[in-house]
């Protein structure tokens, strides 16, 4: 058996075909093929405007500008997810505020949340991070909203296809962010997409995707009439997806069902397969609802075991098998420990859950041989290891 990666992307020959129609074209940047790829992911997800961005982050910074983020101003977030959902809130100087996260789904607390809410009061954002494909408890959030009168923006980099009360995210909040980054649920190589019904929201995430100009290049360089004339009304950033990517989107997105049907498949025989091992296996609160299964994380019970998360990843890339650690959490980074001051003690759950879970292989192009060998690795490995 060959190393089985953590992730690899399931790129098929429609795939190619399209990049190659594009290729040919004579139109390789932001043109029709992005324009057709939003139009389906807006179809997909039920959203009023879908709009296309070179990456999650791009699409988190135009978010929160749209929503008028700013110097001082405070935005709630969680503290287990990547750098990148608070990253977002420094570039337009205002404050974060960390938020620990539930003990069974990862996800940010709704309680905290509360809490800091009622500390600070005068919060303007709150980002929930739907963690591993499943949703945060969007009804509480929903809830805090109404009484306390803040803007959402879901960081759903992990959440496609994901329901909510039989909802599919993308339309629940003020605006919705996901990624088509090399691992993800769907990809494009590098890209994500934007959701909104909010046509204030769209039109300034539309200008400021592409350096604050009035018109897209696209309909500038294609009119059979001369239309050289622009204007830049404010300044804007360089942040626009290509007819490249989307020439891969538009197919990905077709496949995206399909393959959450196949990660559910591998999730099923990894929690058979681990039943009786020494880990706490994922657990998908909402049954009725659609969990995306972009990560199969499993928690390691080291009071059970003589060795550590760390010398278990060892074992497993020893034994051929990738994984990997979603996340090492914010508090526990330099950057942000040292500017804000964050502690372990802060955050118990995401400190206690960050130091022994394990994210497993868990994409769609798996074999049953893979499978069945990344299965057999984990229990050797475990059971040599009780204590």
């Amino acid at each position: 058996m060959n190393f089985i990666p953590f992730a690899r992307p399931e790129i098929g020959e429609d795939e190619i075909a399209e990049v190659t129609k594009v290729l040919r074209s004579g139109w390789l940047t932001t043109g029709p093929k992005t324009k057709q790829f939003e139009k389906d992911f807006a179809a997909f997800t039920g959203a009023s405007f879908a709009m296309g961005v070179n990456s999650a982050t791009a699409g988190l910074h135009l978010a929160l500008e749209a929503l008028g983020v700013g110097e001082g101003d405070k935005v709630i977030t969680t503290v287990h997810t990547f750098t990148a959902t608070a990253e977002i809130i420094r570039y337009l100087g205002a404050e974060p505020i960390f938020a620990d996260i539930d003990p069974v789904t990862y996800c940010i607390s709704p309680d905290d949340v509360e809490r800091l809410l009622k500390l600070h009061g005068d919060v303007k954002v709150v980002i929930p991070v739907h963690y591993a494909g499943q949703s945060c408890d969007m009804d509480r959030l929903l809830q805090l909203r109404s009484t306390y009168g803040f803007r959402m923006l879901e960081d759903a980099a992990h959440a496609l296809p994901t329901t909510f009360n039989g909802k599919i995210i993308g339309t629940l909040s003020d605006v919705t962010v996901f990624s088509f980054y090399a691992n993800k649920t769907i990809t494009t190589g590098e890209g994500g997409m934007v959701t909104t019904d909010d046509e204030a929201i769209a039109k300034r995430i539309k200008v400021m995707r592409l350096h604050g100009i009035s018109k897209d290049a696209f309909s500038r360089f294609q009119s059979t009439k001369p239309s050289w004339y622009y204007e830049v009304i404010a300044p804007g950033y360089k942040y626009n997806l290509t007819d490249i990517a989307s020439a891969i989107g538009v197919h990905q997105l077709k496949k995206a069902y399909d393959f959450r049907d196949r990660r559910q498949a591998i999730v099923d025989i990894y929690n058979q397969g681990f039943s009786e091992l020494p880990i706490i296996c994922p657990r998908q609160i909402r049954d009725n609802d659609l969990h995306s299964w972009h990560l199969y994380v499993i928690q390691l019970e080291e009071e059970k075991l003589n060795i550590s998360r760390n010398e278990f990843i060892e074992q497993l890339a020893a034994a051929g098998v990738g994984a990997s650690v979603h996340y090492i959490p914010l508090h526990q980074q330099p950057y942000w420990k040292k500017t804000f001051d964050l502690k372990d003690a802060d955050f118990p759950i995401s400190t206690k859950v960050s130091s022994c879970h394990v994210s497993l292989p868990n994409f769609p192009g798996m074999t049953k041989d893979e499978i069945s060998f990344v299965v057999s690795a984990v229990k050797d490995i475990l059971n040599k290891a009780l204590k």
